[in-house]
C-alpha cells in the first residue's frame, strides 16, 4: 500500500527499499496516534466507549498548515509531510492534522518531530487547543 501510495504521489520508489521504509513510516504514524491519544486522554474516551478510533486519514505533503506556513516564514525548516486524521471519540467527530518534521541530524538512530493538534475548524478543534493552552 505504501509502495503504491509513493508512486500515485509521482515518486518513483525502489521496492527494495520498502523493507526499511515501511518500518520508519509505521514508527512515526504510531507516534502520531500516542500524541493523539495524549489530546484524548482528558476525554475519558478509553473507559467510555474503549478509546478513540482512527476513522479515516489523508496525506497532504504539498499542502501546508497555516502554523508550518508561519515557521517558515520565521526561518524554520518545513515539515516533509502532513497528515489529517480523523478520529471518532465515543461518537464525537474531531479532526487533527499534523505536520512532520526532520529532526536533528548527527543524533543516533531516527530523529523526527511531529506537530500534531486538533484542527480549528470546528467547535470541538478550538475547545480543546484553548483548553490545553490555559493548562487544562
Amino acid at each position: 500500500m505504501f509502495f503504491t501510495a509513493m508512486q500515485r504521489k509521482s515518486f518513483t520508489p525502489s521496492p527494495t527499499d520498502m523493507k526499511t521504509i515501511v518500518p520508519i513510516h509505521n514508527a512515526v504514524n504510531e507516534r502520531a496516534w500516542k500524541e493523539i491519544k495524549e489530546w484524548e486522554k482528558p476525554y475519558n474516551s478509553e473507559k467510555l466507549c474503549g478509546g478513540p478510533r482512527l476513522e479515516s486519514f489523508s496525506g497532504l505533503a504539498t499542502k501546508m498548515t497555516p502554523r508550518a506556513r508561519w515557521n517558515t516564514w520565521l526561518g524554520y525548516k518545513e515539515p516533509f509531510d502532513r497528515h489529517d486524521w480523523v478520529v471518532d471519540r465515543c461518537g464525537t467527530r474531531v479532526e487533527y492534522v499534523i505536520d512532520f518534521y526532520a529532526g536533528k541530524e548527527g543524533g543516533e538512530g531516527l530523529s523526527f518531530y511531529l506537530d500534531v493538534r486538533p484542527k480549528l475548524n470546528s467547535w470541538e478543534g478550538v475547545k480543546m487547543r484553548a483548553w490545553k493552552f490555559v493548562g487544562l
